[in-house]
C-alpha cells in the first residue's frame, strides 16, 4: 500500500552515539519538527547501572523525560543479554522513563565484536529472547520498541527478525535500510522495507539517507512507510525535520544558513558555560568544555558544510583554533 502523502508523517530523531546528546537534543527539538527523540544507547553489561549512569546519558529523566521544549525522550539500551536487559529497562523505567528502545543497528567494530548492535542480527532467536524479555518485565504502559538494520552481512534474516521482534512484543520497529556490511555507503535501499513492512502488522519506521523534504517524500514513496526517523539529515540541516513536517521543499539557502548559525551560537554559549562554583557540575553535564566544544562544533560545521557554503567558510575559520575563547569569538562574529 502507498502511503496516502498527506497524512501527518511522525518524525524520530536518531540516536547518534557521539552525536545527539543531551544538549543537541535541546537545540533540535527547540527548532521544531520532531516528535520523538531516543538517547544514544546505553551499553549493558553488567546487572544493574547506577542511577547516575541513567542521568548523564539521559538527564531528561529528571524533567519528565522530554526535553525543554517538551518533545518526549525513549532511552536506548544495547546488549546481548535477556536478563540483564530486562532488568536495567525495569531500572530505567523507575526513573521515569516512557520508552524503552532496543539497539539491533549499530555498526561499530567494537560493539559487533562482542556480540552488540547489529551483530545481533544473526541470531533471530536471541533478538526474540530480548525484546520478549524486556516487554515482559516493564509496565504495560511503558512501550517497547526496537531498532535494525536489514541484516548483517546480507538481508537474507530481514522479515524473520523482524516478524521476531514484532511477535516478542515490540510496539514499533526501526530499520536503517543498509546491512552493517554496508555501513553508510549510499544509497539506503527503501525498496527493501517494502517486504518487510508487509509482513509485519506494527508501524514500521524508515531511517537512513534522508537529506531533504525531497527524500523524505520519495522514502515515504518507496518504502510504503509513512514515519520516518532521521538522523545525518538534521545536523546537516537542523530545520529539516520542521521542513519535513510541513512539506517545505524550497526554502531559501540564506534564511536557512541564518537559523543554523543561530543555533550554532546559541550551542556555543552552552558549551562555553562555566559555573561560578568549580565543585558544580557544568549545566548539559560536560566534564571538558574546550575538548567538547573543539570536537563537536567542528564535527557539526563539517556535516552542514555538506551542503552549505557558509558552514564550510566557517568551518575553515574554526578548524585550527582549539580554545572555548577563540572558536566562541569567531562564532559569535560570524554573519
Amino acid at each position: 500500500m502507498t502511503p496516502d502523502t498527506k497524512l501527518m508523517s511522525t518524525i524520530t530523531l536518531a540516536p547518534m552515539e557521539g552525536v545527539v546528546d543531551y544538549l543537541l537534543r535541546e537545540l533540535l527539538t527547540e527548532a521544531g519538527g520532531i516528535d520523538l527523540c531516543v538517547t544514544e544507547f546505553i551499553r549493558i553489561t553488567d546487572y544493574q547501572l547506577p542511577t547516575q549512569t541513567f542521568h548523564r546519558y539521559c538527564p531528561e529523566l529528571k524533567h519528565g523525560c522530554r526535553t525543554r521544549s517538551g518533545t518526549p525522550v525513549h532511552i536506548q539500551l544495547l546488549g546481548n543479554s535477556p536478563e540483564r536487559l530486562a532488568f536495567n529497562a525495569v531500572k530505567v523505567t523507575e526513573l521515569g522513563a516512557l520508552g524503552i528502545d532496543l539497539n539491533f543497528g549499530c555498526p561499530s567494530k567494537t560493539v559487533n565484536r562482542h556480540n552488540g548492535g547489529a551483530a545481533l542480527l544473526q541470531y533471530t532467536g536471541l533478538l526474540y529472547d530480548i525484546v520478549s524479555a524486556v516487554r515482559e518485565a516493564v509496565p504495560d504502559t511503558i512501550p517497547v520498541t526496537a531498532k535494525m538494520r536489514l541484516g548483517y552481512l546480507d538481508s537474507e534474516l530481514a522479515i524473520a527478525n523482524a516478524k521476531a521482534i514484532e511477535q516478542a512484543g515490540a510496539a514499533s520497529l526501526v530499520v536503517h535500510a543498509r546491512t552493517k556490511l554496508q555501513g553508510y555507503k549510499p544509497p539506503a535501499h527503501w525498496q527493501e522495507l517494502v517486504a518487510i513492512r508487509e509482513a509485519i502488522n506494527i508501524p514500521l519506521i524508515a531511517n537512513g539517507d534522508i537529506f531533504s523534504v525531497e527524500d523524505a517524500l520519495k522514502c515515504r514513496e518507496v518504502s510504503g512507510c509513512n514515519d520516518i526517523m532521521v538522523g545525518r539529515g538534521v545536523l546537516r540541516n537542523p530545520d529539516l525535520p520542521a521542513a519535513i513536517a510541513s512539506n517545505i521543499q524550497n526554502d531559501d539557502p540564506d534564511a536557512q544558513w541564518q537559523r543554523s548559525l543561530a543555533l550554532i551560537k546559541r550551542f556555543t554559549e552552552k558549551v562555553a558555560q562555566v559555573p561560578e562554583d568549580p565543585e558544580q557540575e557544568h549545566p548539559y553535564l560536560i566534564t571538558d568544555p574546550r575538548r567538547y566544544l573543539d570536537g563537536r562544533l567542528k564535527q557539526w560545521l563539517s556535516m552542514m558544510g555538506k551542503s552549505s557554503v557558509q558552514a564550510r567558510q566557517l568551518f575553515e575559520q574554526v578548524k585550527q583554533q582549539t580554545s572555548i575563547q577563540d572558536i566562541s569569538n569567531i562564532i559569535q562574529e560570524a554573519g
